[in-house]
C-alpha cells in the first residue's frame, strides 16, 4: 500500500524526472500522429519503411535537442529537421514539404494551446507547475493526441486535401510559400509567449490570440481552395475545348466514312468477283490506314490521357502535326497520374522529343510519328518511346545533345540538352537515342 501511495505522489507532485520519462513514448506518438495528419491532409506517399524511418529519425532528433539544445530554440531546429526529413524520407517537393510541416503545426497549436488552457484553468493550476507535474501531463498529451484522431477521422471522412495545389502557377506558390513561412513565424511566437507567459497572460489575451490565429488559418485555407479551384476550372476549360475539337475531327472522320462505306464495299466486291487478292489486300491495307487516324484520335481521350497536362501536351503537338500533314499513332496504356518522375519535367520532355520528330519527319515524303507510352513488369520502368521519318541520315546521335546544336537554322538547340539536364538530376531517368533507314528513335525511359 506504501509502495502504491509513493507512485501516486510521485506522479501527483513535480517530478522532472517522471515527466522526461514519459516525454520519450510521447515525443514517438506525437511525430507519429503528426505524420498521419500530413499524409491525409495532402496525400504524402510513402511505403511503411519510409514512415518507420522518418517517426524514427524525428523523434531521435526530438529527444536530443530537447535535452542539448535550450527552449524555445529547440523547436526552431526540430522544425528545420522536420521540413527537411519530409523532403528527403518522402521524395516531395520543396513547397509540399513546406505545406506538410506548416498544416500540422498550425492544428498543433491551436488544439495544444486551447486543451493546455481549459484543462489548467479548470483545475486552477498554474501551467508552469502543472507541465512538470507527471499525471497532468500525461493527461494534457493523451487528450492532445484524441483530439489529432478525432481531427484525422474528421480529414478521412469528408476526404480533405490540399492536393489541388498542384495546379497552381510558380507566381501562386511562391506567394503561398511566404504565407506558410509567415505562418510558421506566427506559430513560433505563439510557442515563445505559451512557453514564457501562460501563467501571467489573462484568459481574454490567450482567447484573442488564439481566435487571431485561427482566423488567419482559415482566411489562407479558403484562399487556398479559392484560387486552387479557379486554376483547377481554367485548366479543365482548356482541356474540354481541346477535346471537343477531337470529338469534331473525329466526328467528321466517322461521318465521311459512314457516309462511304457502300462505297468502300462495292469497291471491295470488285476485287472478289474478279478474285484479285492482290488488289484486294493493297485497297484494305489503305482503308486501315485510315481507321487508324479515327483510333488515334479515340486514344487522344482524357480518359486515356488521364493527366491534364501530359493530354494538353499531346493534343497540342497532335493538332500540330496534323496541320503538316503528319500521321501520328499514338499508344498509351499506362496511368499517367502514376509516373515515377515529376510530372512537370515529364511533359518537357514530352514536348521537346515531340517538337524535334514534328520538326524531322515534316520534311519527308512519308510523314509518320509513332508514339508509344507503357510499361515494362519485368525491367520495371515506364517508357515513353518516339519514332518519326527523318531525312539526314547521317545525324549524330551523339552531338544532338550539346548546346546550341541544330540541324536547323534559326533552332536554339536548346531542346535535347534541357533533356539532359533533368536526366542529370534524376538518377532513375535514361534516354536512348537510335536510327535506322526509316526511323529516328527517342526511347525516354523511367526506373521504379
Amino acid at each position: 500500500m506504501e509502495f502504491l501511495q509513493t507512485i501516486w505522489n510521485s506522479l501527483t507532485t513535480e517530478n522532472e524526472v517522471i515527466v522526461n520519462i514519459i516525454s520519450v513514448p510521447l515525443i514517438f506518438l506525437e511525430v507519429y500522429m503528426l505524420m498521419l495528419v500530413y499524409t491525409a491532409l495532402l496525400n504524402v506517399n510513402g511505403d511503411k519503411k519510409q514512415k518507420l524511418m522518418y517517426v524514427i529519425s524525428v523523434s531521435i532528433f526530438s529527444i536530443f535537442s530537447r535535452y542539448i539544445i535550450p527552449s524555445p530554440y529547440n523547436a526552431f531546429i526540430n522544425y528545420i529537421i522536420i521540413f527537411l526529413s519530409i523532403f528527403f524520407i518522402f521524395k516531395t517537393t520543396i513547397f509540399k514539404a513546406l505545406a506538410c510541416l506548416f498544416v500540422p503545426l498550425l492544428f498543433t497549436a491551436l488544439i495544444e494551446s486551447i486543451v493546455t488552457k481549459v484543462y489548467f484553468t479548470f483545475f486552477n493550476i498554474d501551467y508552469m507547475i502543472g507541465a512538470n507535474i507527471p499525471i497532468h501531463r500525461l493527461v494534457v498529451n493523451l487528450l492532445v493526441f484524441v483530439s489529432w484522431i478525432l481531427l484525422i477521422k474528421i480529414i478521412k471522412y469528408f476526404k480533405v486535401n490540399f492536393n489541388s495545389i498542384q495546379v497552381l502557377d510558380k507566381k501562386k506558390k511562391i506567394s503561398l510559400i511566404l504565407s506558410t513561412v509567415l505562418g510558421i513565424i506566427l506559430i513560433c511566437l505563439q510557442a515563445y509567449v505559451t512557453y514564457f507567459y501562460y501563467s501571467v497572460l489573462p484568459l481574454h489575451i490567450v482567447v484573442i490570440s488564439l481566435i487571431g490565429l485561427f482566423t488567419y488559418v482559415i482566411v489562407n485555407i479558403y484562399t487556398l481552395f479559392t484560387v486552387s479551384k479557379l486554376e483547377t476550372t481554367s485548366t479543365n476549360l482548356e482541356e474540354a475545348q481541346l477535346y471537343n475539337k477531337t470529338l469534331e475531327i473525329l466526328h467528321d472522320n466517322t461521318r465521311a466514312f459512314r457516309h462511304d462505306f457502300t462505297n468502300i464495299l462495292i469497291g471491295m466486291n470488285g476485287f472478289i468477283e474478279n478474285n484479285d487478292m492482290e488488289g484486294l489486300k493493297k485497297y484494305h491495307s489503305q482503308l486501315l490506314e485510315d481507321i487508324k487516324v479515327t483510333n488515334n484520335l479515340t486514344t487522344l481521350s482524357p480518359k486515356v490521357v488521364n493527366n491534364p497536362a501530359v493530354y494538353n501536351v499531346l493534343a497540342n503537338k497532335y493538332y500540330k502535326a496534323d496541320n503538316l500533314g503528319i500521321k501520328i499513332n499514338l499508344e498509351v496504356f499506362i496511368d499517367l497520374n502514376e509516373l515515377h518522375m515529376k510530372i512537370y519535367e515529364f511533359t518537357r520532355v514530352l514536348g521537346i522529343l515531340m517538337d524535334n520528330a514534328i520538326e524531322a519527319s515534316k520534311e519527308c515524303d512519308k510523314k509518320i510519328i509513332n508514339v508509344s507510352i507503357r510499361k515494362d513488369n519485368r525491367k520495371h520502368m515506364q517508357l515513353l518511346a518516339i519514332e518519326n521519318t527523318y531525312n539526314n541520315k547521317d545525324v549524330d546521335t551523339e552531338k544532338i545533345y550539346e548546346k546550341g546544336f541544330s540541324t536547323k537554322e534559326g533552332n536554339t538547340g536548346l531542346g535535347l540538352w534541357e533533356i539532359r539536364q533533368i536526366l542529370k538530376k534524376n538518377n532513375n531517368l535514361n534516354l536512348y537515342t537510335t536510327k535506322n533507314e526509316e526511323y529516328f528513335s527517342q526511347q525516354f525511359e523511367i526506373y521504379y
